[in-house]
Protein backbone atom coordinates (compact mmCIF):
# COMPACT_ATOMS: atom_id res chain seq x y z
CA UNK A 1 0.00 0.00 0.00
CA UNK A 2 2.55 2.87 0.70
CA UNK A 3 4.56 1.75 -2.61
CA UNK A 4 1.24 2.58 -4.36
CA UNK A 5 1.17 5.54 -2.24
CA UNK A 6 4.30 6.42 -3.28
CA UNK A 7 3.55 5.57 -7.18
CA UNK A 8 0.53 8.00 -6.72
CA UNK A 9 2.68 10.84 -5.13
CA UNK A 10 5.46 10.66 -7.53
CA UNK A 11 2.75 10.93 -10.67
CA UNK A 12 1.61 14.24 -9.14
CA UNK A 13 4.88 15.75 -8.18
CA UNK A 14 6.54 13.95 -11.27
CA UNK A 15 8.07 16.29 -14.58
CA UNK A 16 7.57 16.41 -18.24
CA UNK A 17 3.57 15.28 -18.35
CA UNK A 18 3.41 16.29 -14.86
CA UNK A 19 -0.37 17.20 -13.44
CA UNK A 20 1.16 19.62 -11.19
CA UNK A 21 3.22 20.75 -14.25
CA UNK A 22 0.83 20.85 -16.30
CA UNK A 23 0.46 25.00 -16.91
CA UNK A 24 4.70 25.40 -16.93
CA UNK A 25 3.66 26.56 -20.67
CA UNK A 26 4.92 23.58 -22.43
CA UNK A 27 2.17 22.79 -24.87
CA UNK A 28 2.04 19.46 -25.78
CA UNK A 29 2.54 18.39 -29.30
CA UNK A 30 -0.48 18.55 -31.66
CA UNK A 31 -2.44 15.18 -31.22
CA UNK A 32 -0.82 14.64 -28.09
CA UNK A 33 -2.78 13.92 -25.30
CA UNK A 34 -1.51 14.49 -21.59
CA UNK A 35 -1.00 13.11 -18.65
CA UNK A 36 -4.26 14.28 -17.21
CA UNK A 37 -6.40 13.62 -20.42
CA UNK A 38 -5.03 10.04 -20.26
CA UNK A 39 -5.50 9.66 -17.02
CA UNK A 40 -9.23 10.67 -17.58
CA UNK A 41 -9.69 8.92 -20.64
CA UNK A 42 -8.38 5.17 -18.16
CA UNK A 43 -11.25 6.75 -15.53
CA UNK A 44 -13.84 6.50 -18.40
CA UNK A 45 -12.84 3.84 -19.80
CA UNK A 46 -13.08 1.66 -16.62
CA UNK A 47 -16.28 3.20 -15.66
CA UNK A 48 -17.92 2.12 -19.28
CA UNK A 49 -16.51 -1.86 -17.88
CA UNK A 50 -17.52 -1.40 -14.27
CA UNK A 51 -21.02 -0.19 -14.52
CA UNK A 52 -22.43 -2.63 -17.78
CA UNK A 53 -24.62 -4.66 -14.31
CA UNK A 54 -25.71 -2.21 -11.74
CA UNK A 55 -27.12 0.33 -14.90
CA UNK A 56 -28.21 -2.43 -16.90
CA UNK A 57 -30.92 -1.21 -18.49
CA UNK A 58 -34.19 -2.85 -17.96
CA UNK A 59 -36.05 -1.15 -20.24
CA UNK A 60 -34.37 -3.24 -23.31
CA UNK A 61 -36.25 -6.73 -21.85
CA UNK A 62 -39.10 -4.93 -22.98
CA UNK A 63 -38.60 -3.13 -26.17
CA UNK A 64 -38.76 0.28 -24.16
CA UNK A 65 -35.60 1.97 -25.09
CA UNK A 66 -36.11 3.02 -28.79
CA UNK A 67 -35.23 6.42 -29.16
CA UNK A 68 -38.02 8.98 -28.06
CA UNK A 69 -39.63 11.66 -30.48
CA UNK A 70 -41.42 15.06 -30.26
CA UNK A 71 -45.26 15.37 -31.52
CA UNK A 72 -43.79 15.83 -35.28
CA UNK A 73 -41.90 12.58 -35.42
CA UNK A 74 -38.32 14.22 -34.85
CA UNK A 75 -36.12 11.85 -32.48
CA UNK A 76 -35.15 13.87 -29.07
CA UNK A 77 -31.96 15.04 -28.05
CA UNK A 78 -30.32 15.20 -24.81
CA UNK A 79 -28.49 17.75 -23.67
CA UNK A 80 -25.28 15.09 -24.66
CA UNK A 81 -26.74 15.44 -28.09
CA UNK A 82 -27.77 11.97 -28.25
CA UNK A 83 -31.15 11.02 -28.87
CA UNK A 84 -33.28 10.22 -25.34
CA UNK A 85 -34.53 7.09 -25.05
CA UNK A 86 -35.82 5.21 -21.81
CA UNK A 87 -33.10 4.05 -19.25
CA UNK A 88 -34.41 1.94 -16.43
CA UNK A 89 -31.09 0.77 -14.39
CA UNK A 90 -31.76 -2.13 -12.52
CA UNK A 91 -30.16 -0.57 -9.06
CA UNK A 92 -32.78 2.13 -9.34
CA UNK A 93 -35.27 -0.71 -9.24
CA UNK A 94 -33.62 -2.39 -6.61
CA UNK A 95 -33.09 0.88 -4.59
CA UNK A 96 -37.20 1.76 -4.51
CA UNK A 97 -39.02 -1.86 -4.08
CA UNK A 98 -36.70 -1.85 -1.02
CA UNK A 99 -37.95 1.41 -0.07
CA UNK A 100 -41.63 0.44 -0.20
CA UNK A 101 -41.57 -2.52 1.03
CA UNK A 102 -39.58 -1.59 4.25
CA UNK A 103 -41.95 1.43 4.93
CA UNK A 104 -44.79 -1.25 4.73
CA UNK A 105 -43.26 -3.39 7.16
CA UNK A 106 -42.75 -0.94 10.02
CA UNK A 107 -46.24 -0.13 8.90
CA UNK A 108 -45.34 3.47 8.07
CA UNK A 109 -42.42 4.32 11.21
CA UNK A 110 -41.42 7.13 9.39
CA UNK A 111 -43.96 8.82 9.86
CA UNK A 112 -45.35 7.63 13.28
CA UNK A 113 -41.87 8.21 14.97
CA UNK A 114 -41.00 11.19 13.21
CA UNK A 115 -41.89 13.49 16.58
CA UNK A 116 -39.82 10.75 18.81
CA UNK A 117 -37.16 10.96 16.93
CA UNK A 118 -36.96 15.33 17.32
CA UNK A 119 -37.16 14.79 20.88
CA UNK A 120 -34.06 12.08 21.22
CA UNK A 121 -32.01 14.37 19.07
CA UNK A 122 -32.68 17.10 21.59
CA UNK A 123 -31.36 14.59 24.13
CA UNK A 124 -34.14 14.06 26.19
CA UNK A 125 -33.09 10.65 26.52
CA UNK A 126 -29.40 10.88 26.46
CA UNK A 127 -27.66 8.58 29.05
CA UNK A 128 -24.22 9.60 29.45
CA UNK A 129 -23.66 6.14 31.26
CA UNK A 130 -24.71 4.05 27.83
CA UNK A 131 -21.62 2.62 25.77
CA UNK A 132 -20.61 4.22 22.90
CA UNK A 133 -18.46 7.21 21.54
CA UNK A 134 -20.87 10.27 20.92
CA UNK A 135 -24.35 11.25 21.25
CA UNK A 136 -27.47 11.05 19.52
CA UNK A 137 -27.25 14.64 17.84
CA UNK A 138 -23.61 14.31 17.21
CA UNK A 139 -24.11 11.05 15.82
CA UNK A 140 -26.43 12.72 13.14
CA UNK A 141 -24.33 15.88 12.52
CA UNK A 142 -21.53 13.29 11.63
CA UNK A 143 -24.01 11.09 9.17
CA UNK A 144 -25.54 14.56 8.06
CA UNK A 145 -22.14 16.10 7.02
CA UNK A 146 -21.65 13.22 4.46
CA UNK A 147 -25.29 13.09 2.95
CA UNK A 148 -25.94 17.37 3.29
CA UNK A 149 -23.33 18.36 0.96
CA UNK A 150 -22.71 18.90 -3.22
CA UNK A 151 -25.01 15.94 -3.86
CA UNK A 152 -27.77 18.47 -2.19
CA UNK A 153 -26.47 21.83 -4.42
CA UNK A 154 -24.71 19.45 -7.57
CA UNK A 155 -26.72 16.39 -7.65
CA UNK A 156 -29.98 18.03 -7.59
CA UNK A 157 -29.42 20.45 -10.40
CA UNK A 158 -27.94 17.50 -12.22
CA UNK A 159 -31.13 15.62 -11.95
CA UNK A 160 -33.71 18.88 -12.76
CA UNK A 161 -32.15 19.71 -15.86
CA UNK A 162 -31.60 16.07 -16.88
CA UNK A 163 -34.84 14.11 -15.76
CA UNK A 164 -36.55 17.58 -16.04
CA UNK A 165 -38.63 19.69 -13.17
CA UNK A 166 -40.21 16.52 -12.53
CA UNK A 167 -37.40 14.39 -11.02
CA UNK A 168 -37.91 16.93 -8.01
CA UNK A 169 -41.22 14.83 -7.20
CA UNK A 170 -39.85 11.63 -7.16
CA UNK A 171 -36.83 13.10 -5.36
CA UNK A 172 -39.24 14.12 -2.50
CA UNK A 173 -40.69 10.25 -2.81
CA UNK A 174 -37.50 8.92 -2.72
CA UNK A 175 -36.52 10.75 0.37
CA UNK A 176 -40.09 9.75 2.18
CA UNK A 177 -39.05 6.26 1.65
CA UNK A 178 -35.57 6.29 2.17
CA UNK A 179 -36.50 6.95 6.12
CA UNK A 180 -37.77 3.63 6.37
CA UNK A 181 -34.76 2.23 5.03
CA UNK A 182 -32.06 4.52 6.87
CA UNK A 183 -34.05 3.27 9.82
CA UNK A 184 -33.97 -0.39 9.68
CA UNK A 185 -29.85 -0.16 8.47
CA UNK A 186 -28.97 1.83 11.28
CA UNK A 187 -31.39 -0.08 14.05
CA UNK A 188 -28.63 -2.83 12.59
CA UNK A 189 -25.64 -1.05 12.92
CA UNK A 190 -26.04 -0.43 16.60
CA UNK A 191 -27.31 -4.05 17.30
CA UNK A 192 -24.13 -5.51 15.84
CA UNK A 193 -21.39 -2.87 16.64
CA UNK A 194 -18.07 -4.15 18.62
CA UNK A 195 -16.54 -2.28 21.48
CA UNK A 196 -13.24 -2.79 21.81
CA UNK A 197 -11.38 -2.43 24.93
CA UNK A 198 -10.37 1.24 24.81
CA UNK A 199 -13.98 1.83 23.79
CA UNK A 200 -13.48 2.68 20.28
CA UNK A 201 -16.73 1.69 18.36
CA UNK A 202 -16.65 -0.86 14.76
CA UNK A 203 -20.04 -0.88 13.53
CA UNK A 204 -21.95 -0.84 10.12
CA UNK A 205 -22.86 -3.58 7.58
CA UNK A 206 -19.77 -5.61 7.16
CA UNK A 207 -20.26 -6.26 10.60
CA UNK A 208 -24.05 -6.70 10.61
CA UNK A 209 -23.94 -8.48 7.39
CA UNK A 210 -21.16 -11.10 8.74
CA UNK A 211 -22.67 -11.30 12.06
CA UNK A 212 -26.48 -11.22 11.68
CA UNK A 213 -26.00 -13.63 8.91
CA UNK A 214 -24.43 -16.29 10.51
CA UNK A 215 -26.87 -15.61 13.38
CA UNK A 216 -29.52 -17.14 10.90
CA UNK A 217 -27.33 -20.05 9.33
CA UNK A 218 -25.91 -17.99 6.15
CA UNK A 219 -22.34 -17.51 7.52
CA UNK A 220 -20.49 -18.15 3.98
CA UNK A 221 -22.82 -15.80 2.13
CA UNK A 222 -22.83 -13.54 4.76
CA UNK A 223 -19.01 -12.97 4.52
CA UNK A 224 -19.12 -12.63 0.92
CA UNK A 225 -21.55 -9.94 1.44
CA UNK A 226 -19.67 -8.06 3.81
CA UNK A 227 -16.80 -8.11 2.04
CA UNK A 228 -18.23 -6.90 -1.20
CA UNK A 229 -19.84 -3.95 0.86
CA UNK A 230 -16.37 -3.10 2.03
CA UNK A 231 -14.88 -2.60 -1.21
CA UNK A 232 -17.30 -0.88 -2.69
CA UNK A 233 -17.74 1.66 0.37
CA UNK A 234 -13.93 2.07 0.43
CA UNK A 235 -14.71 2.83 -3.45
CA UNK A 236 -17.10 5.50 -2.41
CA UNK A 237 -15.06 7.22 -0.24
CA UNK A 238 -12.52 7.62 -2.67
CA UNK A 239 -14.91 8.94 -5.39
CA UNK A 240 -18.52 10.00 -4.08
CA UNK A 241 -17.28 11.10 -0.71
CA UNK A 242 -14.23 12.72 -1.89
CA UNK A 243 -13.50 13.11 -5.26
CA UNK A 244 -16.61 14.30 -6.13
CA UNK A 245 -16.89 16.93 -3.52
CA UNK A 246 -13.30 18.69 -4.71
CA UNK A 247 -14.83 18.40 -7.99
CA UNK A 248 -17.64 20.13 -7.87
CA UNK A 249 -16.59 22.54 -5.21
CA UNK A 250 -13.97 23.39 -7.43
CA UNK A 251 -16.02 24.21 -10.34
CA UNK A 252 -17.43 27.28 -8.04
CA UNK A 253 -14.19 28.39 -6.82
CA UNK A 254 -12.48 28.51 -10.15
CA UNK A 255 -15.17 30.61 -11.66
CA UNK A 256 -14.32 33.10 -8.97
CA UNK A 257 -10.48 33.15 -9.05
CA UNK A 258 -8.52 32.74 -11.87
CA UNK A 259 -6.05 31.52 -9.90
CA UNK A 260 -7.27 27.97 -8.99
CA UNK A 261 -8.69 27.86 -12.73
CA UNK A 262 -5.19 27.73 -14.16
CA UNK A 263 -3.36 25.77 -11.31
CA UNK A 264 -6.52 23.59 -9.57
CA UNK A 265 -4.23 20.93 -7.47
CA UNK A 266 -3.27 23.87 -5.35
CA UNK A 267 -7.13 23.87 -4.39
CA UNK A 268 -6.66 19.74 -4.19
CA UNK A 269 -3.60 19.76 -1.62
CA UNK A 270 -5.20 22.60 0.38
CA UNK A 271 -8.36 20.45 0.76
CA UNK A 272 -5.91 18.07 1.65
CA UNK A 273 -4.43 19.04 4.45
CA UNK A 274 -7.50 20.86 6.02
CA UNK A 275 -8.82 17.42 5.62
CA UNK A 276 -6.07 15.57 7.18
CA UNK A 277 -6.19 17.43 10.20
CA UNK A 278 -9.61 16.49 10.94
CA UNK A 279 -9.69 12.76 10.18
CA UNK A 280 -6.14 11.96 11.79
CA UNK A 281 -8.51 12.40 15.14
CA UNK A 282 -11.20 9.58 14.33
CA UNK A 283 -15.03 10.12 15.14
CA UNK A 284 -14.92 12.10 17.91
CA UNK A 285 -12.82 14.87 16.29
CA UNK A 286 -14.95 14.36 13.36
CA UNK A 287 -18.27 14.61 15.04
CA UNK A 288 -17.07 17.80 17.20
CA UNK A 289 -16.49 19.14 13.84
CA UNK A 290 -19.33 18.12 12.48
CA UNK A 291 -21.72 19.24 14.92
CA UNK A 292 -20.21 22.68 14.41
CA UNK A 293 -19.83 22.69 10.21
CA UNK A 294 -23.13 21.01 9.77
CA UNK A 295 -25.75 23.20 11.18
CA UNK A 296 -23.59 26.59 10.46
CA UNK A 297 -23.73 25.09 6.66
CA UNK A 298 -26.97 24.06 6.37
CA UNK A 299 -28.37 27.85 8.04
CA UNK A 300 -26.19 29.31 5.38
CA UNK A 301 -27.36 27.49 2.16
CA UNK A 302 -31.38 27.28 3.46
CA UNK A 303 -31.35 31.29 4.36
CA UNK A 304 -30.23 32.00 0.39
CA UNK A 305 -32.45 29.53 -1.08
CA UNK A 306 -35.18 30.43 0.83
CA UNK A 307 -34.54 34.26 0.21
CA UNK A 308 -34.93 33.63 -3.30
CA UNK A 309 -38.20 31.59 -2.76
CA UNK A 310 -39.85 34.17 -0.58
CA UNK A 311 -39.01 36.85 -3.12
CA UNK A 312 -40.36 35.15 -6.27
CA UNK A 313 -43.20 33.39 -4.02
CA UNK A 314 -45.43 34.99 -6.47
CA UNK A 315 -43.82 32.44 -9.04
CA UNK A 316 -43.60 29.40 -6.10
CA UNK A 317 -46.72 27.77 -7.25
CA UNK A 318 -46.02 27.46 -10.64
CA UNK A 319 -42.81 25.77 -10.36
CA UNK A 320 -44.24 23.48 -8.26
CA UNK A 321 -47.30 22.75 -10.85
CA UNK A 322 -44.75 22.57 -13.47
CA UNK A 323 -42.66 19.85 -11.19
CA UNK A 324 -46.10 17.04 -10.37
CA UNK A 325 -46.77 17.93 -14.46
CA UNK A 326 -43.51 16.61 -15.30
CA UNK A 327 -43.38 14.45 -12.79
CA UNK A 328 -46.44 12.36 -14.50
CA UNK A 329 -46.18 13.53 -18.33
CA UNK A 330 -44.12 12.78 -21.02
CA UNK A 331 -42.48 15.87 -21.55
CA UNK A 332 -39.69 15.45 -19.04
CA UNK A 333 -36.33 14.32 -20.51
CA UNK A 334 -35.18 11.09 -20.61
CA UNK A 335 -38.18 9.51 -20.74
CA UNK A 336 -41.57 11.82 -19.70
CA UNK A 337 -42.23 10.57 -16.30
CA UNK A 338 -40.35 6.95 -16.03
CA UNK A 339 -37.13 9.39 -16.96
CA UNK A 340 -37.83 11.62 -14.14
CA UNK A 341 -38.53 9.18 -11.37
CA UNK A 342 -35.25 7.38 -12.58
CA UNK A 343 -33.17 10.48 -11.94
CA UNK A 344 -34.85 11.62 -9.36
CA UNK A 345 -34.20 8.11 -7.22
CA UNK A 346 -30.92 8.21 -8.29
CA UNK A 347 -29.75 11.60 -6.94
CA UNK A 348 -31.90 10.88 -3.76
CA UNK A 349 -29.70 7.90 -3.35
CA UNK A 350 -26.67 9.62 -4.17
CA UNK A 351 -27.54 12.24 -1.68
CA UNK A 352 -29.20 11.00 1.08
CA UNK A 353 -27.41 6.97 1.00
CA UNK A 354 -30.90 5.60 2.18
CA UNK A 355 -30.22 2.03 1.41
CA UNK A 356 -26.48 2.09 0.36
CA UNK A 357 -25.42 1.33 4.64
CA UNK A 358 -22.63 4.41 5.08
CA UNK A 359 -24.43 6.05 7.68
CA UNK A 360 -24.69 2.48 10.04
CA UNK A 361 -21.01 3.22 10.54
CA UNK A 362 -21.53 6.70 11.95
CA UNK A 363 -24.82 6.00 13.85
CA UNK A 364 -23.25 2.53 15.66
CA UNK A 365 -21.09 5.05 17.75
CA UNK A 366 -23.75 6.89 19.59
CA UNK A 367 -24.17 5.89 23.16
CA UNK A 368 -27.62 3.97 23.31
CA UNK A 369 -29.31 1.23 25.36
CA UNK A 370 -31.55 0.69 22.25
CA UNK A 371 -30.53 -0.26 18.90
CA UNK A 372 -34.14 1.01 17.27
CA UNK A 373 -33.37 4.40 19.11
CA UNK A 374 -30.77 5.47 17.27
CA UNK A 375 -32.33 3.87 13.88
CA UNK A 376 -35.66 6.35 14.71
CA UNK A 377 -32.74 9.13 15.16
CA UNK A 378 -31.28 8.33 11.61
CA UNK A 379 -34.65 8.25 10.21
CA UNK A 380 -34.75 12.32 9.90
CA UNK A 381 -31.39 12.42 7.99
CA UNK A 382 -33.24 11.47 4.80
CA UNK A 383 -36.11 14.04 5.44
CA UNK A 384 -33.54 16.75 5.99
CA UNK A 385 -31.33 16.02 2.76
CA UNK A 386 -33.85 15.59 0.83
CA UNK A 387 -36.90 16.45 1.33
CA UNK A 388 -36.14 20.31 2.72
CA UNK A 389 -32.27 20.99 1.51
CA UNK A 390 -32.89 19.46 -2.29
CA UNK A 391 -36.31 20.70 -2.83
CA UNK A 392 -35.15 24.14 -2.42
CA UNK A 393 -32.35 23.80 -4.52
CA UNK A 394 -34.98 22.43 -7.16
CA UNK A 395 -37.65 25.26 -6.62
CA UNK A 396 -35.06 27.53 -7.03
CA UNK A 397 -33.38 26.43 -9.94
CA UNK A 398 -37.23 25.71 -11.82
CA UNK A 399 -37.84 29.31 -10.94
CA UNK A 400 -35.00 30.65 -12.48
CA UNK A 401 -35.40 28.49 -15.51
CA UNK A 402 -31.66 27.03 -15.73
CA UNK A 403 -32.31 23.54 -15.56
CA UNK A 404 -33.64 24.48 -19.98
CA UNK A 405 -30.48 23.00 -21.78
CA UNK A 406 -31.35 24.45 -24.74
CA UNK A 407 -30.51 27.78 -23.12
CA UNK A 408 -27.16 28.00 -25.03
CA UNK A 409 -26.08 29.89 -21.63
CA UNK A 410 -26.47 26.66 -19.73
CA UNK A 411 -25.63 23.89 -22.30
CA UNK A 412 -22.76 23.05 -21.76
CA UNK A 413 -23.36 23.22 -18.01
CA UNK A 414 -25.81 20.80 -18.50
CA UNK A 415 -23.70 18.54 -20.82
CA UNK A 416 -20.51 18.81 -18.60
CA UNK A 417 -22.50 17.62 -15.95
CA UNK A 418 -20.93 20.82 -13.76
CA UNK A 419 -24.00 20.81 -11.31
CA UNK A 420 -22.35 22.99 -8.91
CA UNK A 421 -21.95 26.00 -11.02
CA UNK A 422 -25.53 25.83 -12.75
CA UNK A 423 -26.71 26.01 -9.30
CA UNK A 424 -24.55 28.84 -9.20
CA UNK A 425 -26.16 30.41 -12.57
CA UNK A 426 -29.67 29.56 -11.01
CA UNK A 427 -28.51 31.77 -7.51
CA UNK A 428 -26.94 34.94 -10.12
CA UNK A 429 -29.98 34.92 -12.29
CA UNK A 430 -31.30 36.75 -9.11
CA UNK A 431 -30.15 40.67 -9.75
CA UNK A 432 -29.59 41.50 -6.56
CA UNK A 433 -28.06 38.39 -5.70
CA UNK A 434 -25.22 38.49 -8.46
CA UNK A 435 -22.84 40.67 -7.10
CA UNK A 436 -22.54 38.92 -3.44
CA UNK A 437 -24.01 35.69 -3.12
CA UNK A 438 -21.62 34.08 -5.47
CA UNK A 439 -18.75 34.46 -2.65
CA UNK A 440 -21.35 33.44 -0.28
CA UNK A 441 -22.49 30.14 -2.25
CA UNK A 442 -18.78 29.48 -2.55
CA UNK A 443 -17.78 29.06 0.97
CA UNK A 444 -21.23 27.34 1.30
CA UNK A 445 -20.02 24.81 -1.17
CA UNK A 446 -16.49 24.33 0.36
CA UNK A 447 -18.23 23.81 3.76
CA UNK A 448 -20.41 21.22 2.16
CA UNK A 449 -17.32 19.40 0.74
CA UNK A 450 -15.47 19.16 3.52
CA UNK A 451 -17.70 18.27 5.67
CA UNK A 452 -18.84 15.19 3.66
CA UNK A 453 -14.88 14.34 3.25
CA UNK A 454 -14.25 14.11 6.73
CA UNK A 455 -17.34 11.88 7.59
CA UNK A 456 -16.75 9.72 4.00
CA UNK A 457 -13.29 8.86 5.48
CA UNK A 458 -14.44 7.64 8.51
CA UNK A 459 -16.44 5.55 6.63
CA UNK A 460 -13.95 4.49 4.34
CA UNK A 461 -11.61 4.14 7.23
CA UNK A 462 -13.72 1.87 9.25
CA UNK A 463 -14.08 -0.64 6.15
CA UNK A 464 -10.77 -0.55 5.25
CA UNK A 465 -9.70 -1.93 8.95
CA UNK A 466 -12.51 -4.03 9.05
CA UNK A 467 -10.57 -5.69 5.77
CA UNK A 468 -6.69 -5.29 6.55
CA UNK A 469 -6.53 -4.68 11.05
CA UNK A 470 -6.33 -1.62 12.87
CA UNK A 471 -2.99 -1.24 11.99
CA UNK A 472 -3.60 -0.34 8.26
CA UNK A 473 -5.49 2.66 9.18
CA UNK A 474 -3.01 5.53 8.70
CA UNK A 475 -2.33 3.64 4.60
CA UNK A 476 -5.86 4.58 3.97
CA UNK A 477 -6.01 8.02 5.12
CA UNK A 478 -3.20 8.91 3.11
CA UNK A 479 -4.72 7.33 0.04
CA UNK A 480 -8.08 9.47 0.83
CA UNK A 481 -6.05 12.43 1.17
CA UNK A 482 -4.17 10.97 -2.22
CA UNK A 483 -7.84 10.98 -4.00
CA UNK A 484 -8.26 14.61 -2.48
CA UNK A 485 -5.91 15.62 -5.17
CA UNK A 486 -7.18 13.75 -7.65
CA UNK A 487 -10.62 15.02 -7.43
CA UNK A 488 -9.04 18.41 -8.37
CA UNK A 489 -7.78 16.91 -11.61
CA UNK A 490 -10.27 14.33 -13.44
CA UNK A 491 -13.14 15.71 -15.48
CA UNK A 492 -16.65 16.37 -13.73
CA UNK A 493 -18.16 13.78 -15.59
CA UNK A 494 -16.15 10.86 -14.67
CA UNK A 495 -16.10 11.76 -10.97
CA UNK A 496 -19.99 12.08 -11.52
CA UNK A 497 -20.47 8.66 -13.14
CA UNK A 498 -17.45 6.65 -10.30
CA UNK A 499 -18.79 8.24 -7.57
CA UNK A 500 -22.50 6.95 -8.14
CA UNK A 501 -21.34 3.72 -9.53
CA UNK A 502 -19.20 2.62 -6.28
CA UNK A 503 -22.09 4.32 -3.79
CA UNK A 504 -25.08 2.97 -5.40
CA UNK A 505 -23.35 -0.62 -5.94
CA UNK A 506 -22.92 -0.43 -2.12
CA UNK A 507 -26.60 -0.76 -1.89
CA UNK A 508 -26.50 -4.45 -3.81
CA UNK A 509 -24.97 -6.43 -0.87
CA UNK A 510 -26.59 -4.40 2.06
CA UNK A 511 -30.16 -4.27 0.82
CA UNK A 512 -29.63 -8.44 0.31
CA UNK A 513 -28.85 -8.33 4.07
CA UNK A 514 -31.50 -6.14 4.97
CA UNK A 515 -33.90 -8.43 3.64
CA UNK A 516 -32.65 -11.25 6.20
CA UNK A 517 -32.33 -9.53 9.35
CA UNK A 518 -35.62 -7.17 9.12
CA UNK A 519 -36.84 -9.63 11.64
CA UNK A 520 -34.51 -8.37 14.42
CA UNK A 521 -35.18 -4.83 13.20
CA UNK A 522 -39.40 -5.58 13.50
CA UNK A 523 -38.49 -7.61 17.33
CA UNK A 524 -36.73 -4.59 18.40
CA UNK A 525 -39.43 -1.71 17.17
CA UNK A 526 -42.36 -3.67 18.59
CA UNK A 527 -40.94 -4.13 22.05
CA UNK A 528 -39.30 0.03 22.37
CA UNK A 529 -42.98 1.11 21.01
CA UNK A 530 -44.06 -1.10 23.97
CA UNK A 531 -41.96 0.89 26.42
CA UNK A 532 -42.54 3.77 24.88
CA UNK A 533 -46.22 3.87 24.99
CA UNK A 534 -46.23 2.30 29.01
CA UNK A 535 -43.74 5.68 29.84
CA UNK A 536 -40.74 3.18 30.71
CA UNK A 537 -38.07 5.56 29.19
CA UNK A 538 -35.76 7.56 32.20
CA UNK A 539 -36.25 11.38 30.60
CA UNK A 540 -33.08 13.18 31.00
CA UNK A 541 -33.02 17.03 31.31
Amino acid sequence: MLRLLAVLLSMLAGTGGSLLAQDDGAAPAEGEKTFQERLDDGAGWLLGKTAAVPFYNLAELTGDDDPHVDAAGEVILGPDGEPVNTNLPLVVVWLVFAAVFFTLRYRFANVRLFGHAIQVVRGKYDNPDDHGEVTHFQALSAALSATVGLGNIAGVAIAVSIGGPGATVWMIVAGLLGMSLKFTECSLGQHYRRIDATGRVSGGPMHYLRDGLKEKGFGSLGVLLAIVFTIFCIGGSLAGGNSFQVNQSLGILRDKVAFFDAQPWVYGVGMAVLVGIVIIGGIKRIAQTAEKIVPTMCALYVAAALTIIVTHFEDVPAAFATMFSAAFTGDAVYGGAVGALIMGFRRAAFSNEAGVGSAAIAHSAARTEYPVREGIVALLEPFIDTVVVCTMTALVIVITGVYDYTNPAYTELVAGKEGAALTLAAFSEVSFLAGWFPWLLMVAVILFAFSTMISWSYYGERCWTSLFGAGSSMSYKLLFLVFVVLGSIISAQNVLEFGDLMILLMAFPNILGLYFLGGVVKRGLDEYESKLKNGEFKVFD
